[in-house]
Order: C-alpha cells, then sequence, then structure tokens
C-alpha cells in the first residue's frame, strides 16, 4: 500500500527538470533577469537588492517550478575570459536565454561574436533560443527591430531550433514572464518531439 501511494504521490508531484543556459556579456543583466526569474516564480523567495548585483564570476545557480517543470538556470559570467568555460555546460542544457544590453551599441559586435559561438556548438543543436533585448526602459536603446538586423546573418546558424527576440527590462520585470512561459513551452515539447525547422521570431 505504501509503495502504490508513494508511486502515487511521485506522479502528482514530480518535477521534469530541465537545465536552462544564461548567457551574454558581462553587464548585459543577466544576474538582473535571474533574480527577478526567482521572484516572480517562487512564492517565498524574497530575492536580493538588485542595485546590489554585482558581475557574475564564475556561476549562478536558480530553480524554479512551473507547472510540471522544474527549471535550473545556470547564469554564467560573461567576462571575455570566461566564455571559454561556457561550452563545459552545453551538453546539459534544454535551453538558452541570451541576454544583449539594448544600450551598448558599442559591444553589439563583441556581444553578436559570442552568441555565433555558442549557436555553432554541435553540442547546442536543435535546443531552444530565447533572445532577450534587455533595458528596454532607457531612453534611445536598441530596439528588437535593431538587434534582429545587427544578428541577421547569423540567422541560419540558428538552424533547428525554436528561437524567439523579445524585449525584456530585467529590472522592473518586464518581459520575464513572457520569456519564461514560452522556454517552458518550448524545453517541455523539445523533449517529446524531434525539433523542426523553424525561422527566427
Amino acid at each position: 500500500m505504501y509503495t502504490l501511494l508513494s508511486g502515487l504521490y511521485k506522479y502528482m508531484f514530480q518535477k521534469d527538470e530541465y537545465c536552462v543556459l544564461i548567457l551574454g556579456l558581462d553587464n548585459a543583466g543577466k544576474t538582473t533577469f535571474l533574480e527577478q526569474t526567482k521572484t516572480k516564480f517562487s512564492k517565498n523567495y524574497k530575492g536580493m537588492n538588485l542595485s546590489k548585483i554585482t558581475t557574475t564570476v564564475g556561476l549562478n545557480i536558480g530553480t524554479i517550478d512551473v507547472g510540471k517543470a522544474r527549471l535550473m538556470f545556470w547564469d554564467l559570467g560573461g567576462q571575455e575570459e570566461l566564455q571559454s568555460l561556457w561550452d563545459k555546460y552545453y551538453a546539459e542544457s534544454h535551453g538558452v536565454i541570451y541576454v544583449i544590453d539594448s544600450t551598448d551599441e558599442e559591444r553589439l559586435s563583441e556581444s553578436k561574436e559570442a552568441f555565433e559561438n555558442m549557436i555553432s556548438s554541435e553540442a547546442l543543436e536543435g535546443v531552444p533560443l530565447l533572445v532577450l533585448a534587455n533595458k528596454q526602459d532607457v531612453p534611445n536603446c536598441l530596439s528588437v527591430p535593431d538587434i534582429k538586423t545587427a544578428f541577421s546573418d547569423s540567422a541560419p546558424k540558428i538552424g533547428k531550433r525554436d528561437c524567439l527576440v523579445q524585449p525584456c527590462t530585467a529590472l522592473t520585470g518586464d518581459g520575464v514572464n513572457e520569456g519564461i512561459e514560452w522556454m517552458v513551452k518550448c524545453v517541455v515539447r523539445n523533449i517529446h518531439r524531434p525539433p523542426r525547422q523553424k525561422d527566427i521570431t
């Protein structure tokens, strides 16, 4: 009887776990995005003071539950010397969130180079990709169409994966819910059927 009840409990409450990488250059807003995600999707999480977040050296980890899915986030440092470590995490990941600082046009080409190196990895083939144009609250920032244009020649390298580019303001939480809900839908679907060719949207 215990075994039956235990099995039923696990069936009802066990979560399917998915690992999602949060990548991008340093100061793009990756850790702020992670903090907002944990605050919005974890009832008892108080969150840190967003104004005191500093540059990530190494790795930040966070976990949230959305329905029957449990997302484990790995927020990796974006400094040039740390980007060489990103590929150590690719094989374990089910999704990638790539954060772009929409206010830093000077480093856009650097961000694009890191992005292309990332999507060129065979280990990430078919893995859903969410691209966030962060800091949209800042006047005169680059818009989503601006960023799509700047990254347009990267589109063929995206290959067989779901991909969404969306505006985001991690500091206020705008765009966080929509992005996470899209990612959950994609990683769950990706596990249960082969990835299909899809253009960037």
